[in-house]
């Protein structure tokens, strides 16, 4: 009895690697897979982390147990998946941000601001912390700030937030697509820059997305333009009612299948809705004819068909200077990158910070790059 229990249990185990393996591999793939005809397993992206965490576990679990033929059914699959575990994960030693910026440097600074928490004159605590998230920009000192999810306003109940960036900041040129979002309030994202804007450009994505948009801002820097881009990809649009499902899950105060429905329907739409956006914007910055820069809300994680598509051939600053998972999402889970700053081959990435600071629900990116060489 005891023997047959012991020959189940290690079966158990190995069958449960190779799965485990498989998985991890299809998981790598998901940027290669278009969404429309594979957004079953491009869902596997999101679990890649914990899938490799697994791998990791299985293999010194096995060496524990000294059984090191047992490793490859772990070490296999991550050797395939090499690649993919180098976009998720950053491995270079993380410098310490220096403050002041070097006079060649251009410091771009990338955040969604979440309408700037609240939207209405009054002296509550989302008032207080759009102030601070005032300070914070500020403090950076950048040469161009490219904010996503901003909010404006012209009535006179409501906070107008394009003046005191560009009078109290120091920010005088911006773009701004003005996007109405009812009566008398505008929102879209955002180009602030301290270098003159010599040309502008909109793209609107189609629907039956949400009214997002690619913005590009070409900025005269010394002698040399460089062009800005800056869009926001189609959310999962998870309102309160679903964190408060996804909290239920978590808890097992009820079943996944009767509250992962609607969420995972709304992850398939966000899901194909980004995957047209995402080709658009790459189509339109593989045809700059200056030094580029994209900052941008993906809403979707490195391992990922619309990370993929958008970054293309172009570095991307946190994995130069970053270390780690990079998290840039408050909510959901901790291994959730999804903001970006990326530059093409004629820019040098010289440092890159998250700052961490709660106002938003996502971290602002900072970023010195500089132009190099001929």
């Amino acid at each position: 009895m005891a023997s047959t229990l012991r020959i189940f249990t290690r079966r158990f185990f190995i069958y449960c690697n190779v799965v485990l393996g498989i998985l991890f591999l299809l998981a790598s793939l998901v940027p290669q897979l278009p969404p429309q005809s594979w957004w079953f397993i491009a869902f596997l992206g999101l679990l890649f982390p914990f899938l490799l965490f697994g791998l990791i576990l299985f293999f010194f679990g096995w060496l524990v147990l000294w059984k090191p033929a047992r490793t490859f059914f772990s070490l296999v699959p991550i050797l395939l998946g090499w690649n993919q575990i180098q976009i998720a994960f950053a491995f270079r030693n993380s410098e310490t941000f220096v403050e002041r910026k070097a006079p060649e440097s251009i410091r771009v600074v990338s955040w969604n601001v979440a309408r700037f928490i609240e939207m209405r004159k009054n002296n509550n605590k989302g008032s207080q912390t759009r102030l601070k998230m005032f300070d914070l920009i500020k403090e950076q000192n950048a040469d161009v700030l490219c904010l996503q999810e901003f909010q404006t306003s012209i009535n006179p109940e409501f906070y107008e937030n394009i003046r005191p960036i560009r009078e109290k900041l120091g920010y005088p040129y911006y773009y701004f697509s003005y996007d109405e979002d009812g009566d008398m309030h505008y929102y879209s994202s955002i180009i602030f820059s301290r270098f003159p804007i010599v040309d502008t450009a909109r793209v609107r994505f189609p629907r039956p997305s949400l009214p997002e948009v690619l913005l590009q801002a070409d900025l005269l820097v010394g002698k040399d333009t460089v062009r800005i881009y800056t869009t926001h990809l189609q959310s999962f649009q998870l309102g309160p009612q679903d964190y408060r499902r996804i909290e239920a899950i978590k808890s097992g105060e009820d079943s996944l299948i009767s509250h992962s429905r609607n969420i995972f329907s709304k992850w398939k739409r966000g899901v194909v809705n980004r995957t047209l956006q995402a080709e658009i914007t790459r189509e339109v910055m593989s045809n700059s004819p200056h030094p580029s820069i994209l900052c941008a809300d993906l809403n979707d994680i490195p391992n990922s068909y619309s990370y993929a598509t958008v970054r293309g051939n172009y570095q991307d600053a946190f994995l130069e200077k970053g270390s780690g998972i990079g998290r840039t999402f408050l909510g959901l889970s901790p291994t959730l990158r999804i903001d970006y700053v990326f530059a093409d081959d004629r820019f040098e990435v010289r440092q890159f910070v998250r700052r961490k600071e709660r106002y938003s629900d996502h971290f602002m990116l900072v970023a010195d790059l500089a132009l190099k060489a001929n």
